[in-house]
């Protein structure tokens, strides 16, 4: 998985109508304008540090534009960091964040201030295990014929780990309980522990085999929510969520935003209209994928999560 989504990504630019799939960002303005609301709240009831701005996987830059956008209108034009590997997408984001900072990792992210840092469909692309029956056995893939044979489950429990993402999550938290700031991660997945087999593949917009073309379509799993904050409150932060992206969004304000956006555009009020369900709705987006903060200690409670 690791190494086919670093080829996949590598390589292309898999957003939007002639990719693979489409994220919240490109869907709508609105959703990167709430979450550049949600960074500046913060900011402003934290009396106003110096802050970086921080984005993991930030795909075309669409999200970091829009909330950036936002954060200006209220005062904080805060230094761009991307955490980004694929040069076909940093290509892409350069365009539209002239400016920014690029990084391999969490690591090299600048620690001479807080940081606000944005995780956006990150975590659930991500290399998982997967360990199946009473025994807990890891289940192993094997490759004969040109393609990719994984073990069987046949109706045995599966249970999914991601080390990767736990590293990650743990090393941002030791930052943000260092220098301060806040990190906002927005996936789908569960709440507490992902239990069965959820590792899917996407390509042109349609589900397809995870085992064939390796390298040729993403591959994603369910985030364990409950995982991820075990690991970031064990390094000191404070912990806020999950909650349902579709309440999360509401309470930050979307229909709002959304009326007043058809207000100005009456001829894309539908439009506006129908992103807004996307976004919200439980029977899309809303319910599935969710919300989590992790805040240093001492930081104000975040927006969206009282």
């Amino acid at each position: 998985m690791a190494e086919a989504n670093t080829h996949y990504y590598a390589t292309r630019d898999p957003l939007g109508a002639a990719g693979d799939f489409t994220t919240a960002p490109e869907i709508s303005q609105m959703f990167g304008e709430l979450i550049g609301l949600w960074c500046a709240d913060l900011w402003q009831r934290a009396a106003r540090p110096p802050v970086h701005y921080a984005e993991l996987g930030p795909g075309r830059g669409t999200l970091a534009a829009d909330a950036l956008r936002t954060m200006h209108g209220a005062g904080l034009d805060p230094p761009v960091e991307l955490v980004e590997t694929s040069p076909v997408l940093r290509t892409v984001q350069a365009q539209r964040l002239p400016g920014a900072h690029w990084h391999d990792a969490v690591a090299t992210l600048p620690e001479d201030r807080p940081l606000l840092v944005v995780a956006n469909e990150f975590f659930d692309a991500l290399p998982i295990h997967q360990h199946i029956g009473p025994e807990r056995r890891e289940r192993m893939v094997a490759y004969a014929d040109g393609r990719f044979l994984p073990d069987p489950i046949g109706g045995e429990d599966v249970r999914e780990t991601s080390p990767a993402s736990l590293a990650i999550v743990a090393a941002l938290a030791r930052r943000i309980a260092a220098q301060g700031g806040a990190a906002l991660i927005l996936d789908y997945g569960a709440e507490q522990g992902a239990s069965g087999d959820t590792l899917q593949a996407v390509s042109r917009h349609a589900f397809a085999d995870p085992w064939a073309e390796p390298g040729s379509r993403d591959l994603t799993a369910f985030v364990d929510f409950q995982a991820l904050a075990e690991a970031a409150r064990a390094e000191g932060v404070d912990i806020f969520g999950p909650r349902g992206q579709g309440p999360w969004l509401e309470t930050m304000g979307i229909d709002l935003r959304a009326a007043t956006l058809a207000k100005a555009s009456p001829g894309r009020a539908a439009e506006v209209g129908a992103a807004r369900d996307r976004l919200v709705q439980p029977e899309q987006m809303g319910r599935l994928f969710k919300a989590m903060a992790l805040v240093a200690p001492g930081w104000p409670v975040p927006a969206g999560f009282a």
